[in-house]
């Protein structure tokens, strides 16, 4: 009788773990604009150590280009923001859980990312490049043979060192913008996978000594939605359409990147701006 009960409550502890493995898996309810309106709340996805775009000040604040254009969002919603800082590899994730309603995260468009997120138009420009020391000549991929680089895990740096980078090159990958700049800077790494705008945090850290080499590829950024939120995605699209004509997004642009908001393609292949 008493390895019958044993049995059973085993069962049915093990029956109670599927189902809350199996709710955790699940994706999050779509949201609208709507539901944010009546919660009176924004929840935003945004990285938190990736300056221009997204980083917590000494004060505690978010600042940065996506905090912005954020901020603009939510009040055009005429609601609060609400920011979650979140690490490269958490971004996505975040989303599809729940855990925040929107991602203005730095988020590259690329066609891997599309088929887990409902992407915005484009609303910021951003190119991925190689960081390397100015005595040093690397004008090729051939050129990083036998280099030590680092990149942020996940990120569109680490696709692009892992692609183009000869075999002999060792790649070290690292949590976080952050972190992989810290790596080049303390010297565990000789060269370092980064966008356009690295390059200001890299000579605060180690002034003088490092220049952008390589140009791997243009990116554009948009904000993300989950799959398949139609109405939240078309309120979005709406808005960035609208900071671009009234000239909001110069202003931010100017504040943040100090170089002219950037002409945006109409369509990326792979990558679609609207919920079908």
């Amino acid at each position: 009788m008493f390895e019958l009960k044993v049995k059973r409550r085993h069962a049915l502890f093990g029956a109670a773990a599927l189902v809350a493995a199996f709710s955790m898996a699940q994706p999050a309810a779509a949201v609208t604009p709507a539901e944010i309106k009546a919660k009176g709340k924004l929840v935003v996805g945004i990285q938190g150590d990736n300056p221009p775009w997204g980083f917590v000040t000494s004060a505690g604040k978010q600042d940065g280009l996506d905090a912005d254009i954020a901020t603009l969002f939510a009040k055009e919603l005429g609601v609060e923001v609400e920011f979650v800082p979140l690490e490269v590899n958490n971004r996505i994730p975040a989303l599809t859980t729940g855990r925040v309603d929107v991602l203005f995260a730095t988020m590259a468009m690329l066609p891997d990312r599309a088929k887990a997120v409902q992407f915005s138009k484009p609303y910021a420009a951003n190119a991925i490049v190689l960081i390397g020391p100015k005595d040093k000549s690397i004008k090729t991929n051939e050129d990083m043979a036998n280099l030590t680089i680092g990149v942020a895990k996940g990120a569109a740096q680490d696709t692009q060192v892992t692609k183009n980078a000869p075999a002999t090159a060792t790649i070290r990958r690292y949590d976080g913008d952050a972190p992989s700049i810290q790596a080049l800077a303390s010297g565990q790494v000789e060269a370092l996978g980064g966008n356009i705008f690295y390059m200001d945090r890299v000579e605060k850290a180690v002034p003088g000594k490092f220049e952008n080499k390589l140009e791997f590829q243009k990116l554009y950024n948009g904000a993300c939605t989950r799959l398949g939120e139609k109405e939240l995605n078309a309120e979005l699209n709406t808005f960035i359409d609208k900071i671009k004509a009234n000239g909001e997004l110069k202003k931010v642009y100017d504040k943040w990147m100090k170089v002219p908001v950037p002409e945006f393609p109409a369509s990326l292949e792979g990558i679609p701006f609207t919920v079908n």
